[in-house]
């Protein structure tokens, strides 16, 4: 099963749509190609891994314009995933690097996700 990692904090995978359900924004670092191809889990918004730096330091009216979502402050939850759990790792160190605190990885990522719940497709 696949696990949430926040710290030395673990949160099982089927708790996901509940962490989604709270003020977490979910980004999956997936390109955007896969998500029109496969899917995409509910509730997340892309920003391809090569963007994501970028983005998380964009000005915040920028950000929702690009993005649909508000910006997440330094302090505020942030779940990555990708496919399988290699990019959304990476996007973990880049966003730690950049200052944000609460910042967490669903490591089985759309595979995993796949595997339990309906992907939601375009």
């Amino acid at each position: 099963m696949a696990l949430l990692s926040f710290g030395e904090v673990v949160v099982k995978d089927l708790e996901l749509k509940d962490l989604k359900k709270a003020n977490v924004l979910h980004i999956d670092v997936r390109e955007r190609w896969e998500i029109d191809r496969f899917g995409k889990i509910p509730a997340s918004i892309n920003i391809p891994l090569g963007e994501l730096v970028e983005a998380l330091q964009m000005d915040p009216a920028e950000f929702e314009e690009q993005y649909n979502q508000k910006m997440p402050a330094k302090a505020d939850p942030v779940v990555f995933s990708c496919l399988a759990g290699t990019r959304s790792k990476q996007a973990l160190n880049f966003a730690m690097s950049l200052g944000f605190s609460r910042v967490q990885q669903y490591a089985g990522g759309f595979e995993d996700w796949v595997k339990h719940e309906p992907p939601e497709k375009k």
